[in-house]
């Protein structure tokens, strides 16, 4: 039997939670069940910005020794391919990329062995999949994968896992009982999450797709789903798990409110099966939310000239300190949430759940009066529209640019007239290009296949955050240089 397709079908479904836990890459800058609090104006210092300081949120204090290893090799999946079956079918990964041990040394980094309810070893996905990256085929914790293909129905290929399992080991197997969520969680999400282009991810769909067949307070599993969704699948990019530190709020729209680790459940949702499950894997949250805030950014590997960063730092400190903060020995982030209006990126996402339907009414519901929004450490979802202004720390390892992917470099993120329409890149982590920050790509005449990025297709557009379009071209020069040192 085949189980090769089993690494792409399964590598979105952490998504929700950690898998989106940070909120933004570099440039990006509904009504809602009664929140707490509106979220406060400050004093505008210039009258063309139309911004809102978001609110700071106790977060539960944890170990981030203890999360790392909880992230790498912990059980917070309770569903999955039978680890025979996964060892016979994909044979075994030598390369130990996180020098774990035991069952979890054969895999590769982005899966980890756990063992089921009924005592089956099993193999799922963890939060590699989605949140580490390759530069310089070097894997980086915590940067965004890069290089995900969700552009097919991964239920076709579950469908052949399936009838693979079901012949080894028969329907009435404890091995069948173990896959048994598994399978239908991706059976579930696999139609409804096809994007476009190959790079982007679909975090947001899975999401509503999980949460539509699950009771918000019980996290029962429904075959049938809850809602009807519609048809959108809104592309994003995901974003650098070093820069939530930072943040007063989670994902790109800023959404996420107050508790983080209770979001990061949401990672689970694709397999849990018991209740008693979720609850614990909450309580390992916080070790995890430890670790994600101790990371730091990777150091910028290749030349720095250093004759123009000061230039930089001062081209900065004039156009990008205000919503993006600063950076040194005084650093400083406003956590501001900016207007459509101002920012001007592609507004398919923040629209998304501002708007007025019957899905948002449910989405915010299930999420703010369930299991989710309960409790001493409860989460709120809260939509205000428009996108969050995020830090730039490690901005140069983060390409491609905006909340969908949609720039490939800096240097295009500063000059919009030089953005391309359409475009693709190779997709080697070795492509890098050191001059303008980003993927080298070439521009193409239109969209050939699924690796052109389209930026006329809904939700992929690449206009917006202009603000450096009124720099000279040795200000943006020297604007890149100091960006090489954040």
């Amino acid at each position: 039997m085949e189980f090769r397709s089993f690494k792409w079908i399964v590598i979105g479904s952490l998504i929700l939670g950690i898998c989106a836990c940070s909120s933004d890459n570099a440039s990006d800058p509904e009504p809602t069940p009664n929140p707490e609090s509106p979220t406060p104006e400050p004093e505008p210092e210039n009258p063309l910005l139309e911004v809102n300081a978001i609110p700071p949120s106790t977060q539960r204090p944890g170990d981030p020794e203890i999360g790392y290893q909880y992230l790498i090799s912990g059980e917070y999946m309770s569903s999955g391919v039978p680890y025979s079956a996964y060892i016979n079918g994909y044979g075994e990964d030598n390369r130990n990329l996180l020098n774990r041990i035991g069952d979890n040394s054969k895999l590769p980094h982005d899966f980890t062995a756990a063992t089921a309810s009924n005592g089956v070893r099993i193999v799922s996905p963890n939060c590699m999949s989605c949140h580490s990256g390759f530069l310089d085929d070097k894997l980086i914790v915590g940067l965004g994968n890069h290089s995900a293909d969700f552009t097919m129905n991964r239920a076709d290929d579950i469908a052949l896992v399936s009838t693979g399992i079901s012949f080894v080991y028969g329907q009435n197997s404890d091995e069948w009982d173990a896959y048994d969520q598994f399978r239908k969680g991706i059976m579930a999400i696999g139609p409804a999450t096809v994007t476009d282009v190959v790079g982007v991810n679909p975090a947001d769909r899975i999401t509503q797709v999980l949460i539509s067949h699950r009771d918000k307070n019980t996290l029962e599993w429904s075959d049938e789903p809850l809602i009807a969704l519609d048809d959108e699948v809104i592309p994003t990019d995901v974003p650098a798990w070093w820069l939530l530190r930072k943040k007063n709020a989670m994902f790109y729209h800023a959404l996420g409110r107050k508790d983080f680790c209770k979001s990061f459940i949401g990672s689970s949702l694709l397999t849990l099966t018991e209740m008693d499950k979720a609850v614990e894997v909450d309580s390992k949250m916080p070790d995890v939310l430890a670790y994600i805030e101790s990371l730091e950014p990777p150091v910028y590997p290749y030349s720095i000239n250093t004759n123009l960063t000061q230039q930089g730092k001062l081209v900065f400190e004039e156009h990008c300190v205000k919503c993006h903060g600063s950076y040194g020995e005084d650093e400083s982030y406003p956590n501001l949430l900016v207007a459509l209006a101002t920012i001007g990126t592609d507004p398919a996402l923040s629209d998304r759940y501002s708007e007025n339907s019957a899905l948002n009414d449910y989405f915010f519901d299930w999420f703010n009066t369930g299991w989710f929004g309960s409790g001493d450490n409860a989460l709120m979802l809260m939509a205000e529209g428009g996108y969050i202004a995020p830090p730039l720390d490690g901005v140069w390892a983060t390409a491609p640019y905006f909340h969908n992917g949609s720039v490939p470099t800096i240097a295009d993120v500063l000059n919009s007239t030089e953005r391309p329409k359409y475009w693709k890149r190779s997709f080697e982590s070795t492509d890098y290009d050191s001059d303008n920050l980003g993927w080298n790509y070439s521009e193409e005449s239109g969209n050939t296949d699924k690796y052109t990025y389209d930026t006329t297709l809904k939700g992929y557009g690449n206009e917006g955050h202009t603000f450096g379009d009124i720099l000279t071209d040795s200000e943006r020069e020297a604007l890149l240089e100091y960006l090489k040192t954040l």
